[in-house]
């Protein structure tokens, strides 16, 4: 009698643990969500730069293009342009914007700032701030500590009021507080350095149930994660070796100014830091931008910024796939995903090909992956790996997701794209173009 009751208890009692979610953690790996380690693929759309109209397409063309997570600041300065008067309508729907994100089955990483930089007006700080009796930005300053505090706070309550975070059943796993502190600290010293201690215990304790990271500032207190921002970050390493290693800003271009050049950066180039960076242990790897957009009205800060805020990234300002980049780049995410296994669960043994090539091999009974590197820039090389011969191209990585298939390598270009004319369409043709471009 009482052994089938123990059973029943014991398997209610799994029943109800199972549809708790738990909070979103990590370790020296990876990102653990759900308590799965995961290597996530991000990519930046900021929700002001573009319409709400646009926002459902540029988010399914983030997932086809085979991301896990959209990345966005939050622009004080548009959701309080009058001190205690909130704004968050039209293109400033942050709610709505991480909801649609969230239907789409995608993951968000909100960057709260509250100073964002962005090339965007005043930084992001509203300009009411700077008439703030007393004031001092970014230092340990009790009147700026007190509103930037109150408005990160009306953030994470919002969030928490729709269920937005991961905990909750939302779709927020990272949180982000402060931006590129690093170089202030330097500048101003011990206060800057006492504001960012305590802008990170500020953010752990507003208990949101996932991690907050703190991009390009060394000494960013347990448990925040410093993060890197750069064109490559390779060789990037978090303060703690039990935190892991991310990328929240790979620069996908370049913003746009007047009387400059229009910026641009090879999709081959891009991929590369991206392969090198994960080949090298990295877990989390964001493009800034995926989804550049316009700077309306006077939104666009800086000297010079122009308008258009397109930054040569994989979906154009009009949210239009700027090709080859968008398809390469995805083609790359479907080859680190079908090794995702066996980088989260193995460390990487780096060997030897060559005077300028290597391999990093992760291997465990779960799986064997294999990254095969040649940072010649000039010259392309034939390598022996395992019972195979490949091909390197100058500054390239394949990715063998069974150490024995290249499936992928950053500088071989292959791109399919559907076109169709009025003619077409009358008779119902589809066309298509074939165009591999394979760069020696």
């Amino acid at each position: 009698m009482l052994r089938p009751l123990l059973l029943v208890l014991l398997c209610s009692s799994t029943i109800w643990v199972s549809s708790v979610t738990a909070a979103v953690t990590y370790d020296s790996k990876a990102i653990v969500v759900n308590g799965k380690r995961r290597i996530l693929l991000s990519g930046s759309i900021h929700y002001p730069r573009s319409t709400p109209e646009m926002w459902p397409d540029l988010i399914q063309k983030a997932k086809d293009g085979g991301l896990d997570v959209i990345q966005t600041y939050v622009f004080w300065n548009g959701h309080e342009p009058s001190p205690g008067q909130y704004y968050f309508e039209d293109r400033y729907d942050l709610v709505k914007f991480v909801k649609l994100v969230q239907q789409a089955g995608l993951y968000v990483n909100l960057r709260i700032g509250p100073y964002v930089c962005a090339e965007w007006n005043f930084g992001g700080f509203p300009v009411w701030l700077k008439y703030v009796p007393g004031i001092s930005f970014r230092t340990d300053n009790g009147p700026f500590k007190a509103a930037m505090q109150k408005f990160t706070e009306k953030i994470v309550n919002m969030m928490k009021q729709e269920k937005l975070f991961e905990p909750q059943g939302g779709p927020i796993i990272l949180s982000q507080i402060e931006n590129e502190l690093d170089p202030v600290e330097y500048d101003i010293g011990a206060p800057a350095k006492a504001y960012g201690q305590w802008a990170g215990k500020m953010a752990v304790a507003l208990n949101t149930g996932v991690p907050w990271i703190m991009c390009k500032q060394e000494d960013a207190p347990d448990p925040v994660i410093n993060t890197c921002n750069a064109f490559y970050c390779e060789n990037f390493r978090p303060n703690k070796s039990y935190k892991p290693k991310m990328w929240t800003e790979a620069w996908s271009g370049w913003f746009t100014a007047f009387g400059s050049p229009v910026p641009y950066r090879p999709a081959e180039d891009l991929a590369f830091g991206i392969a090198r960076f994960i080949q090298n242990g990295g877990s989390y790897a964001n493009y800034y931008m995926y989804h550049g957009g316009t700077n309306f009205g006077r939104t666009a800060g800086g000297p010079f910024v122009a308008t258009s805020y397109d930054y040569d990234a994989p979906l154009d300002e009009y949210g239009l796939t700027n090709e080859p980049k968008y398809s390469h780049l995805k083609q790359m995410h479907k080859a680190i995903k079908q090794s995702e296994t066996a980088l989260v669960s193995a460390d990487a043994t780096v060997r030897s090909l060559g005077k300028n090539q290597e391999a990093h091999v992760y291997s465990s009974k779960w799986g064997c992956a294999a990254f095969l590197a040649n940072y010649d820039v000039n010259y392309a090389v034939k390598v022996k790996f395992g019972n195979g011969q490949y091909d390197l191209p100058a500054w390239s990585i394949s990715i063998l997701p069974d150490c024995k298939t290249e499936v992928y390598n950053t500088a071989k270009v292959r791109v399919i794209t559907g076109f169709s004319s009025k003619s077409a369409q009358e008779d119902d043709v589809c066309g298509w173009i074939y165009m591999e471009l394979i760069h020696r």
